[in-house]
């Protein structure tokens, strides 16, 4: 059992609870700082590729060694946080994450700066890992669970959209230098927090399920999976086949590995919980349509309605406001009222209608009219569903699976926001470049491109719903099917 539900403070239990909530603060923080880093590029890309002389194919690479880094490890992040401790891994993720962002902010050339990318990644990917399972150690009791859960996703889902206002902000008044360097005060802040304020933990060890082959073979297979998303764009055809067979080739070898290991990596019963399988599941389609909204989002508000750096990031910005006041201030209490099967089925119908909104964006748009009142659906929705998500996927594994099944959902969010990204911005740019060829003007042929991405975003989003609908639903009584992993 992990020592992290205990308090250092000692006395009555009302006093015993603000260490939890200090650690949760913690949390957030560390989670925010990775969160911010992964969107806060996105604006200053035009001014990284100005500097350092990239082409726009090696560009593309600024973004995808962190990506691939980051999704590729967290799995193994998550179970290595069981084995050696989580607060271990979570404070060296912070403290690696923190030395290669110094490492970006100083780079004066593309391979020491996609270098020091790849390496924020494994930092982030430590550190990310392990946070849902810390968390719901800290908070076993479901009412607690929930407010926390609330609050972290709350800072999560804000920071995401936060880092595009961010990175707009310091790229136009400090230069892109910037958009790295300021994570040394914050990390050097949150690892000496998170050193002092959480709890010591003693993990099961590496000799409970170092299964190092296994370890080897998932990290292989999850690599070369957001290699084959990222850039998929940017290879032929054969080429993107024949790394998606590699990848499930190595998928198929660790699944045999882990089902004949005495000390599997993964315990394969975890996947037999329809809970965590199903929420997973839905994540990655409710992700891929949020990343796709704030990445085809910015764009047709800088490509069509020519906005700039650090009006698009302020036009985003009642995206975060929103989302953080419905998480902090409804989520648990709604969740706790009505269920999660119910607020998420909510949150993915007000997501639904969102995206549809964007897919009638105009050439001659106004943001009023044609961004605002989509971003606000897409904000409650998410508000909605993504705390109650989160506390159904946790609530299909056992204590000591905790940190994997942190990592798993880590893992399907980087894959889901890829995925999006990847199709929904090639399926843009196919139909913009169409037009082109057949003599439309530029403008136009653009927003009709965004168009087409979000129309498809939408038909996601109705998978999600109806996928949550069908496999989520709880038995009678309100409470979810029993745990087959258990």
């Amino acid at each position: 059992m992990s020592t992290l539900t205990e308090s250092p403070a000692r006395g009555a239990a009302g006093r015993r609870t603000h260490p939890r909530w200090a650690s949760l603060a913690v949390l957030c923080a560390g989670t925010l700082m990775t969160i911010l880093d992964g969107n806060i590029v996105t604006v200053a890309m035009p001014a990284i590729q100005r500097d350092l002389g990239f082409s726009g194919p090696g560009l593309a690479w600024v973004v995808n060694a962190y990506l691939i880094a980051f999704g590729g490890l967290l799995l193994l992040a998550g179970r290595l946080g069981d084995l050696v401790g989580r607060k271990r891994m979570f404070t060296t993720g912070l403290a690696v994450f923190t030395t290669a962002s110094v490492v970006c902010g100083v780079a004066t050339g593309q391979g020491m700066l996609i270098a020091a990318r790849a390496a924020q990644g494994v930092g982030g990917a430590m550190a990310s890992a392990v946070v849902l399972g810390m968390l719901v150690s800290l908070f076993p009791e479901p009412r607690e669970q929930a407010r926390a859960i609330a609050v972290f996703s709350a800072v999560g889902a804000a920071g995401g959209a936060l880092g595009t206002f961010l990175g707009g902000a310091l790229t136009q008044s400090a230069g892109w230098h910037w958009i790295f360097l300021i994570n040394l005060p914050i990390g050097v802040v949150a690892w000496w927090a998170a050193v002092r304020v959480l709890a010591p933990e003693r993990g099961a060890g590496l000799g409970s399920g170092a299964d190092y082959p296994g370890a080897a073979l998932i990290t292989a297979a999850l690599m070369l999976t957001v290699y084959v998303i990222v850039g998929a764009a940017d290879r032929g055809v054969t080429a993107t086949v024949a790394s998606a067979v590699l990848a499930v080739a190595l998928f198929t070898g660790f699944a045999v590995r882990q089902a004949r290991a005495a000390r599997p990596l993964l315990r394969l019963r975890l996947f037999r919980s329809r809970v965590l399988s199903g929420a997973n599941a839905v994540q990655v389609l409710m992700i891929a349509t949020m990343y796709g909204f704030q990445f085809i989002g910015a764009l047709y508000l800088q490509r069509v309605l020519g906005y700039g750096e650090l009006a698009t990031g302020t036009a985003f910005l009642p995206a975060p406001v929103v989302i953080g006041l419905l998480m902090l201030g409804l989520s648990a209490r709604v969740v706790g009222r009505f269920g999660p099967y119910r607020v998420l089925l909510a949150g993915l119908v007000l997501i639904t209608a969102g995206t549809a909104l964007l897919g009638r964006a105009p050439a001659d748009g106004v943001y009023a009219r044609d961004v605002l009142p989509a971003m606000l659906l897409l904000s409650v929705g998410f508000a909605a569903a993504m705390p109650a998500l989160t506390g159904l996927a946790m609530s299909g594994a056992r204590e000591e699976d905790a940190g994997l099944a942190s990592g798993l959902f880590s893992t399907t969010q980087v894959v889901g926001g890829s995925l999006g990204l990847a199709a929904l911005s090639t399926l843009a740019a196919s139909r913009t470049g169409g037009l082109l060829q057949r003599g439309a003007e530029l403008v136009p042929a653009t927003a009709e491109g965004y168009r087409l991405a979000f129309r498809v975003a939408t038909g996601i989003a109705v998978t999600a719903l109806l996928l949550a609908a069908a496999v989520l639903r709880p038995h009678r009584g309100g409470r979810p099917a029993p745990d087959a992993s258990r």
